[in-house]
């Protein structure tokens, strides 16, 4: 039997290309892709006088010693955090038992957990951004859920994103006899690296928002800068997303389930390379 990969793209250019059960309108894990909002709500909220940028994690957190990481460190990957929280975690639902206790109980180890000085050298890690979103709710005096929603989604007018989307308007992979396979837990501590879920419209609008129209300046160092393009991808258990613009204002949204997720990353980059060249045969005639 040929397993089910509900895909849609979206682009510009045309409608939504949907296939396999896949819908504009239906929650869908975004993974990473929260850390976009996360890193913009730092942007934000040290435009707004909240914070500094390079405010040590300790002003904020103040369990962790001083070790030289500073917010923005942290935002760039260059904290020397490692990619995951120490211990071996469960393959089936690896973040569930990391809620916001465990998170503060490491806290105080932080000097031992980094694996190099701070600023030297970018290595991705999800506990990172985990560190930075409870250093922004400390800093906003709210929540996680609170912060974003005040400093990035109601300015962009994004309404379709959240952390908790009501069951009925989830559109999980399907699995065996039409089965929707579970998803991971990570509306905890990892919430602010890869908790959040949106439907694939409002990912558009926040990608186009942020990245063509600029709606709130520069884009956040979260995004990835390669060549012409600007991007972020994101990827759970069961479900990958890849987004990203380029200067002449192409964007593409690709959100695909039970796939592979380099394969939505090469997907993605395709169709912006297609767009490219496609603008640039027309400007030709």
């Amino acid at each position: 039997m040929r397993r089910r990969v509900p895909t849609c793209v979206l682009t510009p250019t045309g409608p939504p290309a949907l296939a396999d059960g896949h819908a504009v309108d239906r929650y869908v894990e975004i993974g990473s892709l929260t850390k976009v909002v996360t890193g913009t709500a730092l942007i934000r909220m040290a435009s707004a006088g909240v914070l500094a940028l390079d405010d040590p994690l300790e002003r904020w957190l103040p369990e962790a010693p001083a070790t030289g990481i500073t917010l923005l460190h942290l935002a760039r990957h260059t904290s020397g955090l490692p990619r995951l929280p120490p211990g071996r975690l469960p393959p089936r639902d690896p973040y569930a038992a990391f809620d916001r206790s465990a998170l503060h109980a490491l806290l105080p180890r932080l000097d031992t957990l980094a694996t190099r000085p701070p600023g030297r050298e970018e290595e991705y890690s999800n506990l990172g951004y985990a560190v930075l979103g409870a250093a922004l709710a400390a800093a906003a005096g709210t929540t996680y859920e609170e912060l974003v929603t005040a400093y990035v989604l109601r300015p962009l007018d994004v309404t379709e994103m959240t952390a908790r989307p009501v069951p009925a308007r989830r559109l999980p992979a399907p699995g065996l006899f039409g089965r929707g396979r579970r998803p991971w837990t990570m509306d905890g501590a990892m919430l602010p690296a890869g908790g959040l879920w949106a439907t694939p419209r409002a990912v558009a609008d926040l990608v186009v928002r942020l990245l063509v129209e600029r709606r709130l300046g520069d884009p956040a160092p979260t995004w990835v800068t390669t060549g012409p393009l600007r991007w972020h991808n994101g990827a759970t258990r069961h479900a990958s997303l890849f987004t990203g613009a380029t200067a002449d204002g192409g964007w593409v949204v690709v959100h695909r389930l039970n796939a592979d997720p380099e394969g939505t990353d090469r997907l993605g980059v395709e169709l912006l390379e297609r767009s490219r060249t496609d603008t640039a045969d027309t400007g030709d005639s």
